[in-house]
């Protein structure tokens, strides 16, 4: 296999990874045009427009969009269908989650200032749609991370579209939300569950925040919903960059670029290293490891279009490109390089040391694996409790404190022209 490699001693080094990084999706245009039509049939026409859009694309018919909704039966049935080792797993996974989002709780607040109380009120998000893809795969691990959150935070109302395979869900699927405590689960994904969550029909609620992965199409639906509702992020492909020094095992370099590249053909596993023997060292173990994986065709084309190999001189360069990058997952592996955490800051998890594998946040050791990509963490967060909660503002104006802001508010209130500002502040004197 060949994977691209860049070394930052290259002319216009910046410009090449610049270049490999961005992702532009084909026919863009047409997708946006199809969600336009998916959206506005949901708007329009409820839950008729609701039934076609899901006969066409989730290929499943009702009778009524009642039918799709998962009854208590289906959950029962799941539990037959899951082994006790892995519910007890899930149940300790969703322990770990739980415990990390308990500590990001916000809480009210106020301080007294001449005699006047000023502060913050925190409330938590009424309703929330969760989408969780589904087809083919199985994503348990999407539930518990958005869930949990939602309902640590207090959410009142937690709703949850998935698409159905032959008119079902995986069981662990079930499970996961069952246990969570999610309320409602509707069997029908797309850009139309979306439109669906965001506008509500004659059977499904709106919610008042959706979110959750899905693809190109859920993504774009749900950034033309946003401002309808609220939105965690407009997610792109998932992204690992492995920093690791002449120490590091190659193959758990190789396998976690595995682990990353198996997701789809889009996504990007990066290795950033001061040394080529660990580049080769790791090309070699790609090759010898990659007939024995069950993705690997995914893996291939992922790693020959979007693999990297980035070769650095110092700790200072890998600081550096690290923060421009600002990738989703960020491991550093190798003892040389177990400090450099401190100095990055642009990430949407970081995982220090060998025994700290992007999987375990994938999965349960407690953090959220709904992160920012394509570059996002330079300004955003991982999912978590804050987003499901909003902050309201206090002010109770002591008499004496009034008279002073009095003074202040009309003398900057005239000086912006409005009139009636300065005039509603002056009465307070």
């Amino acid at each position: 296999m060949k994977i691209k490699k860049l070394n930052i001693s290259q002319t216009n080094f910046v410009n090449k990874l610049d270049k490999h990084l961005s992702l532009k999706q084909k026919n863009s245009e047409t997708i946006e045009k199809t969600v336009d039509t998916i959206l506005n049939t949901v708007k329009k026409n409820g839950d008729r427009g609701l039934k076609s859009l899901i006969k066409k694309y989730d290929m499943t018919s009702y009778k009524r969009i009642s039918d799709s909704v998962v009854t208590s039966d289906e959950i029962s049935l799941a539990y037959t269908n899951v082994s006790k080792k892995v519910l007890s797993s899930l149940k300790k996974a969703i322990g770990n989650i739980k415990k990390f989002s308990r500590q990001q709780k916000l809480r009210n607040w106020s301080i007294n200032v001449k005699g006047s109380r000023l502060g913050e009120k925190v409330t938590p998000i009424e309703r929330v749609g969760i989408y969780v893809p589904g087809g083919k795969a199985s994503y348990p691990s999407t539930v518990v991370m958005n869930a949990i959150p939602a309902r640590v935070a207090g959410v009142d109302h937690i709703t949850m579209v998935c698409p159905p395979t032959d008119g079902n869900l995986n069981p662990l699927v079930l499970i996961a939300a069952d246990l969570c405590g999610v309320d409602e689960i509707y069997k029908f994904g797309g850009a139309h569950a979306v439109g669906a969550l965001a506008y509500g029909t004659e059977t499904v609620r709106s919610v008042d925040k959706i979110v959750g992965p899905g693809n190109i199409f859920v993504a774009t639906a749900k950034k033309k919903v946003f401002g309808n509702v609220g939105i965690d992020s407009f997610a792109g492909p998932s992204e690992v960059l492995i920093i690791a020094d002449k120490n590091a095992n190659p193959e758990y370099v190789a396998t976690d670029m595995f682990a990353q590249a198996e997701h789809d053909e889009l996504a990007q596993a990066i290795l950033m290293t001061t040394s080529d023997k660990l580049i080769d060292s790791v090309t070699s173990k790609i090759n010898s490891l990659i007939e024995n994986q069950s993705r690997r065709d995914i893996i291939k084309k992922s790693l020959s279009q979007r693999g990297l190999f980035i070769k650095v001189g110092n700790k200072k360069e890998i600081v550096s490109i690290a923060n421009h990058i600002a990738p989703e997952h960020l491991e550093i592996l190798g003892y040389e390089n177990l400090k450099l955490e401190k100095d990055i800051n642009n990430a949407g998890a970081i995982f220090m040391g060998e025994n700290s594998p992007e999987v375990f946040g994938d999965y349960c050791a407690g953090p959220n694996h709904v992160l920012p990509t394509s570059g996002s963490a330079k300004y955003a967060s991982p999912l978590g409790v804050y987003d499901f909660l909003k902050r309201t503002s206090l002010m109770k104006i002591s008499k004496s404190h009034s008279k002073e802001l009095s003074t202040i508010a009309s003398l900057l209130a005239d000086c912006e022209g409005l009139t009636a500002h300065s005039q509603s502040a002056k009465l307070r004197k």
